[in-house]
Order: structure tokens, then sequence, then C-alpha cells
């Protein structure tokens, strides 16, 4: 075996970490078929040297049996601030034989203590900023002489809202709009950089500027971010620690011996855009040789007040530019610009212009007829400042290069105003910004409807991913729970969100109020408990740690969230009548009637999430062996099981109350009808489909329900017909009118770049390639392969990078003969279940079967398997389906 993707709590080499005891995790590679780990050794030791001569001075585990190569908890000597850790690990295979040890890896601790923090919360003299406006945002600078060659540096940096550090000219690490945004009165974002090759003997300068970000938000808007207690002015804390050759420790730590002035910034707003007057750059002021004798003095400030904690998840950063498809002078001299994309980021502009030429940028995800930006749509909710507004004023003498740093927007087009000539297409790019998730999993079929759709989710998750997952990147800005509930299971099959999602419920436990409340939007100022919020949009709070138990096979969230589960449970009992909830949004954005002209009852898709509550809450404290609270917890689903069925469930006819799409899946998905019943509630489900057309007339939580429900009851064939509609409603409408990504609304009103809809890509993964995760053996330990066969569609191929290896399912099939392809990574065991009335054919059988358990019933055969690259060839019992394709050539 070969070992590979090396982590600490999902991180390659970490710094800043700061649990006690940190997860140790790797994913094994084998030429062989039913790989498994026997046995690992693991030795931690103070120093790489100590590692290479085999000694695990901190932690030797010895050979310990076991097949976990997920989530190991350290268990070595205990760690203190600052420590660095190196590590490696070795496995022994089934035949009791050991791999290589891994590379070296390495982890390192943050700050554990406040006592540790000897920095000193600073600011610009100036004070707090005006209610209505803010000042410009301020540089601040630390000279420092180090007498000798430096053997290790580390830099801890709290700059609120956002900073940007730069050390010797040179800008620090490439994460920008940092730190994360959280409720800063209750907890405080720190980023650990390794500095030691941008510091030099001799002279040396730390130089920071400062952004408003959302902690200074001075903008009116509906949500009242304004009025946040924590807001205050910008303010940094910075701590470094520089070892020297000579033995000696040299600490820098912000304090009122720091320089501060004025940046070309003179204006920076989130929620409206970022002003700059190159005429006021000041030359080197981020080199140890500026002068900067004339500076003021950095004035010590209070504290934002919140718990200071390591940033532990990707930054966000400038991932790609992309250049314009085309551009039009729409009025005199005023141009808009084309991506060809909705993204989110900012403008990079390349001009040349006279001294004092004030260049004006505008974005907009669409325009009119005549070409011009059209926000009337997304502009709405905010109430003072221009919308989404970038300004530069030109220094002359040259070609200028200017993008804001502070700001980010939502938008396809981009209107400049001010040039002093006509255009290029060179003069603007889209810079596209965002979280940097790691993408974990890819799908691609024969229709190319369903790739375009796939894409738009994708485009739509991670646009809309800036430190917490966001509804839209234009308008709102604000980290909607309902949104982030419904598009998890995707956003965790494409990509790697286990941090940030650790990082969110974090920011969900901070809005929880003392009665188990929280709010529908995280983090808040105050505004969503009281509208917004409700059973359904609250299900985040248990639904995102059980998903990442499902498909990480790591209960972290489920301990770390567990009080706050419990908290809310107690808080729905209270809101219930006979166990029965009725408050919040329900099936919201439905095609027609309105945002809220949902066909089902609130009621209904409310106590059906109460129930899924409860049931998770079980789960969780059986998982976490606290078997009492499980039984308790257990019960009380029950009850609520009990009264849904009562209240809502026509046993005998399968009607639920409603009677709509949304409300029959609800039953079917949320596990409220019983076995005898569900061909009745799933035929009045079928029925609605076939009598509107196959089209989906759902809101956001229909949207989820009927897809997977259609596909698991074996109507896969209907789930696909809806899924690949161009007329209204449908995302094939949304794409046939040019969108790039998912909207909010079926009708096209409201944002244009909205993921609530967007777990048709989870339905890509699960309900068409088949892969699927065992909540028994959690993790993917388990996979279960259900490839569905549907009428019109010739191949599918799909693969997920689990923590364990690559997961990947690709079959191709002309109605008659299918070939399926199927990869499993080592340590994992999976099922195949054929599609129904397909059977291996006997040349096949001889092949591959010898090391298979094979189960066959009367019209489905299925295959079980471990690790391994499987090929299988079947045929379908009776001949070819008429409605299939032919069989593509590769």
């Amino acid at each position: 075996m070969e070992i590979s993707d090396v982590t600490c709590n999902y991180l390659h080499q970490p710094l800043g970490v700061e649990t006690s005891q940190p997860r140790l995790s790797w994913a094994l590679s084998s030429q062989e078929r039913a790989a498994v780990q026997s046995a690992y050794q693991i030795l931690a030791a103070t120093s790489e040297d100590s590692l290479i001569h085999d000694l695990g001075d901190l932690w030797d585990t010895g050979k310990v049996e076991s097949r976990q190569s997920l989530h190991i908890v350290y268990g070595g000597n205990p760690l203190v601030s600052r420590q660095p850790v190196f590590w490696k690990v070795r496995v022994w295979d089934g035949h009791d034989e050991a791999s290589p040890w891994s590379s070296i890896e390495s982890f390192e601790m943050g700050i554990l203590t406040p006592e540790g923090w000897q920095g000193r919360w600073i600011g610009h003299p100036r004070g707090r900023t005006e209610r209505d406006h803010a000042v410009p945002a301020p540089y601040f600078r630390k000279k420092i002489f180090l007498p000798s060659e430096v053997v290790r540096g580390r830099v801890y940096i709290s700059g609120l809202g956002f900073n940007e550090l730069i050390v010797n000219g040179n800008k620090v690490g490439d994460a920008v709009l940092a730190p994360g945004f959280t409720r800063y009165d209750q907890t405080v974002l720190y980023q650990t950089f390794d500095i030691t090759q941008a510091l030099r003997r001799g002279e040396n300068v730390f130089a920071v500027v400062l952004g408003n970000g959302w902690y200074n938000t001075f903008t009116a808007d509906v949500w009242d971010f304004r009025q946040a207690a924590w807001r205050d002015q910008p303010k940094l804390l910075l701590q470094a620690h520089i070892l020297l050759a000579n033995g000696a420790e040299y600490v820098v730590t912000s304090g009122p011996d720091w320089k501060t002035a004025a940046s070309p910034i003179g204006f920076d707003g989130l929620r409206n855009g970022e002003f700059y007057d190159a005429r006021q750059e000041i030359t080197g002021w981020a080199q140890a040789s500026y002068d900067d004798s004339e500076w003021t003095a950095a004035k010590i400030v209070r504290s934002p007040g919140g718990q200071l904690r390591s940033e532990q998840m990707p930054p966000i950063k400038v991932v790609d530019t992309i250049h314009p498809i085309a551009m039009r002078e729409v009025d005199p001299e005023t141009w808009v610009f084309d991506l060809g994309q909705n993204i989110s980021g900012w403008a990079q502009i390349r001009i040349r212009a006279s001294a004092g030429t004030q260049i004006t940028l505008k974005y907009a995800e669409d325009i009119d007829s005549k070409g011009r930006l059209d926000t009337a749509q997304i502009d709405c909710f905010v109430k003072s400042g221009e919308f989404q507004t970038d300004k530069y004023i030109a220094k002359g003498g040259g070609e200028e290069v200017w993008e804001p740093r502070f700001v980010y927007h939502g938008f396809r087009y981009v209107q400049v105003t001010g040039l002093s000539g006509p255009p290029t297409l060179d003069t603007v790019h889209g810079r596209v910004v965002h979280t940097a998730l790691e993408s974990r999993g890819g799908f691609e079929c024969a229709n190319p409807l369903l790739n375009r759709i796939q894409k738009a989710a994708r485009w739509s998750t991670l646009t809309n991913y800036h430190s917490i997952p966001t509804d839209c990147p234009h308008r709102e800005k604000n980290g909607w729970t309902g949104d982030a509930a419904l598009s998890a299971e995707q956003v965790l099959l494409n990509f790697d969100p286990t941090t940030a999602y650790i990082k969110w419920m974090r920011d969900i436990q901070d809005a929880q109020r003392p009665s188990g409340q929280i709010p529908g939007i995280v983090p808040t100022a105050g505004w969503g408990y009281n509208w917004g919020s409700g059973p359904a949009w609250d299900s985040a709070l248990f639904l995102i740690p059980w998903y990442v138990y499902q498909y990480e096979g790591d209960p972290v969230l489920l301990e770390q969230m567990y009080s706050s589960m419990q908290a809310y449970l107690n808080y729905a009992v209270s809101m219930s009548e006979e166990y029965v909830v009725d408050f919040g949004l329900g099936d919201w954005c439905p095609p027609t009637g309105g945002e809220g002209g949902h066909q089902c009852p609130t009621v209904v898709t409310d106590t059906a999430y109460f129930y899924v509550m409860a049931d998770v809450m079980a789960k969780a404290a059986a998982i976490l062996g606290r078997f009492e609270d499980g039984e308790r917890y257990g019960a009380l689903a029950q009850t609520i099981r009990n009264a849904f069925r009562q209240r809502f469930l026509d046993s005998g006819s399968g009607r639920v109350t409603g009677e709509c799409q949304t409300s029959q899946a609800c039953a079917l998905y949320q596990g409220l009808v019983d076995p005898d019943e569900r061909e009745r509630v799933l035929q009045r489900l079928v029925d609605d489909v076939e009598a509107k057309g196959f089209h989906l007339d759902a809101g956001i939580l229909g949207a989820k329900y009927v897809m997977h429900v259609l596909t698991d009851f074996g109507r896969a064939d209907l789930a696909y017909a809806m899924a690949t509609k161009t007329t209204f409603p449908s995302w094939g409408h949304w794409l046939e009118q040019g969108a790039t990504t998912l909207w909010e609304q079926w009708d096209g009103k409201g944002s244009h770049n909205h993921h609530m809809f967007s777990d048709v890509s989870a339905w890509f993964y699960q309900g068409l390639a088949g892969i699927t995760a065992d909540i028994h053996d959690p993790g993917y330990r388990h996979i279960v392969f259900r490839p569905s066969f549907v009428p019109g569609l010739g191949w599918v191929k799909a693969w997920h990078q689990s923590a364990y290896g690559r997961i990947r399912c690709d079959w191709e099939t002309d109605g008659r003969t299918c070939h399926i392809a199927v990869e499993v990574p080592p340590n994992c065991h999976a099922t195949l279940v054929m599609p129904q009335g397909y059977t291996i054919n006997a040349q096949e059988a001889g092949n591959v079967l010898a090391d298979m358990t094979v189960n066959q019933t009367q019209d489905q055969l299925s295959l079980e398997f471990g690790s391994g690259v499987y090929k299988f060839q079947g045929e379908r019992a009776g001949g070819r389906d008429p409605g299939e394709p032919a069989l593509p050539k590769n």
C-alpha cells in the first residue's frame, strides 16, 4: 500500500491549530483488489530529524491493529502554544506487510490561551467612524531591526474588518477579504503565516492596511447591520515570533509604537464599493527604508469583545481571471463589458489617463434591452450610498492597473465610464473571488443540458461562499440557514467544505439565544429571529453536522453542536401544539403565487423537519455514546411522527395535506410513511407530476424531496424527465434564458445567482450515477452503487474524492446491453445494485465474480466486493428497451 492525502483536521500542514487533540487522516492506494489496512503506526516528534531516525519523542502509537485511517485522535504528549509537530505514518495490509513510511508531515499549534497574546488592539486616533460614512482606510507600519539571520518566523494577525499584511514590501499569503465574517463580539478570527522567507537580517518592516468589511458596516440596509453591537472603527492585533540564528527570539507586537496614516482608499463599503485615489499613493510606505516620522502614533482601542480563534478553513482567494467576451458602447463614453459568466469578485482595470481622471465601475448581473445595466432586482435592500460601484482616480503618467481590495460584488456585466478613449477587451478583466474550496467531484453525461445545469450549480455554490455560505453575492451576501441546509449534500459531493462548515456551525452557536432559538441568517446583527427562520431553515443546525458525519465519517460536528441541538429541540417543543409546529417560510419560491405562495402548508414541512431533527438527535446521541439521551429523543421523534401522520396523512387514499408535489414527496422523503402506504402516497405524487407535464411544481423544499423520492421508489424516469425540461418552470428554462448560475425564482424575478435550488447536482451523483453513502458505515467506507438507466440517456460518468480515496461510477447502455465501471478505494467495500431487470452475462460472470458475494432476487441482482477497479457487462432480460438510445461507441 501507498499512503497519500495526509491531513490534520482536514488541512494539509496547517498552522494555527487550536484543538488540543488534532485528528490525523490519510488515504491509501493499492494495485491489489480488496485491499484493507490491518494496522497503523504513527510517530510524532518535535523535529523532522527525529522522524528521519524513526523516533517519536511526542507520540509513538506502536503497531495498532485497526482499519481506521480517518480522524485518528492525537494521543501524545500535551501540546502548547505555537508548538510545531512533525509526524508520519505507516500501515500494514491484510497480509501483514508494512507499507513505506509516509512523507513527513507537520502541523503547528496556534496561540492557545488569552495570556499568550502580547499584542494590543490598535486603531487610527481619529476614533469611531461616523454612522453614515466611513473615513479612509488606515495604513499601519512598524520597523524592526534583526541582528542575525532568521531561522523561523511566524505572524499571528487579526485585522478587522478586512486586512492585508505586507512584510518588506511583499504581501504575505494570497488570501483576500480576511479574516472571515463572524459575530465579532463572540468570535474573532486570526490567521497564522510563515514569514521566514520574507524576513532578513537588518531592517525589516511590518505593514498593514485595514478595510471596514463586516465589522464596520455603515451602509443602511434592511438587515440593520450598521446597528450591530460590535460595530467600531477598523482595528489591528498582530504578534510575530522570530527565531534568530544566534538563538534569540524576537517578538513583534501591535501597540502604540506603531505608526499610522490614511491610505488612498478613501471609501470602502461592503455593500457599496471602493473608491481609490491614486494621487494619494504613498510611494514606498511598505518598505523598511521609508521615513514615517511624519506619521501619527497608533491608538490603543477596545477589543472587539469576541474570543480569538484561529481561522482553520480555506481562505478567500482570487481564484481565476475572466476575459470579457464582448463590450458595447451603450451611451456616449459609457461602455458595458460582458464576462459571459455570472461571478463574485471585482473588476481589474488597465487604463491610461491624465491625473485626476475618475473612472467609475458599476456591476450588475443583468442588462436591459438596450444593453444598459439593470440592477432593479438586486439593489432594493441597500438603503444608502451607491450600489456595487467602484471608483478610481488616475495619477497619470502611464499605464495604471487597479483593482479593489476590501469589497466584492456579484455580476456578469461591468459598466465603465470616464475613460479617456475607446477601450479594448483588455481594459477590463473579471477577478473571480470566493472561498477556495477544493474540488472533490465531477459529473457529466450524454445530455448536454444536464452538464450545463451541473456547471451552473457549481458556479452558484462557489460564488456564494465567502467564509460563510451566502444566498447571493450582490443583493444580500447573507448566510441564510435554509439555503445552506438544502445545498449541503451537493456541496459535500462537489467540494471539500468541512472546515468551512465547522466554522459556520460555530457562528450558529454564537447566534443562538438562551432559549435555543436561532435566526434565519448567520451571522446576524439581530435581524432574523422572528422572520426568516423556522424549522425548515433551522434544520441546518442538525442536518449539516449529520451530512458531515454521513459523507466524511466524522462525528466532530455532532459533538460540537450537541448542546446547541438539544437547546433548539427544547425550543421547538415549546413552540409546538401537540407536537405540531407552524412557523417559518415553508416551501419558499414556488413557480407561481410569489415567494410565499406555496401550495404545501408550512405546518406540513415544519412538522416534518421537527421530526427529522429529533430523529437526528437520537442517532447523534447513540453515535456519541449518550444512550439515555438517544432513547429519549427517539421517543420524541416517534411522538412527532405520530402527530404528523394523524394530522396530515390519509393512510387509505395516500393523500397528504396540501395534495401537491411538495407535500406528497415530503412525507416520503422524511420517513413519515409506513411501508404498506408508500405506493399510494407515491402514486399521487406521480399523478401530479404527469398532470403538470413532467414539470416540477415546488419551491426550494419540494425541489429537493421530489427528485430523490421518485428515484428512490423506482421512478427515476420521471425525475429525469423533470430535470430535462426547458419550459417554465425548470432549470433548463433558466439556461434557455442565458443563465450561467442558478436563479432565486422559477419566474426569473429576484437574484440570478442563488444556490438554494442546487440539490439537483446531488441527484446527478446519487440518482443517475448512483454513488451513495451508507449511513451505517459512513464516510463512504461502504459505497452503494445504484445506477439509474433512464430512457433517453446513453451514458453517465461521475467521481467523488472521498476521504478514503477516489470513488467512480461510469455507465453506458443501449437499453439491452450495459457497461458499468466502478472504482472503490482501499479500506472500503461496495455493493453494486444492478438496475431492475439487468443481469451480469455468463461470460462476464466467470471473469469478475470469483471474489464477490452475489445476491439474486426475482428481478434484481446485487454484487458485494472490496476495493479496486471493476468493469461489468450486463444484459436486460427480455431484450432492449425501445426508449433507450443506441449504445455509444466508446
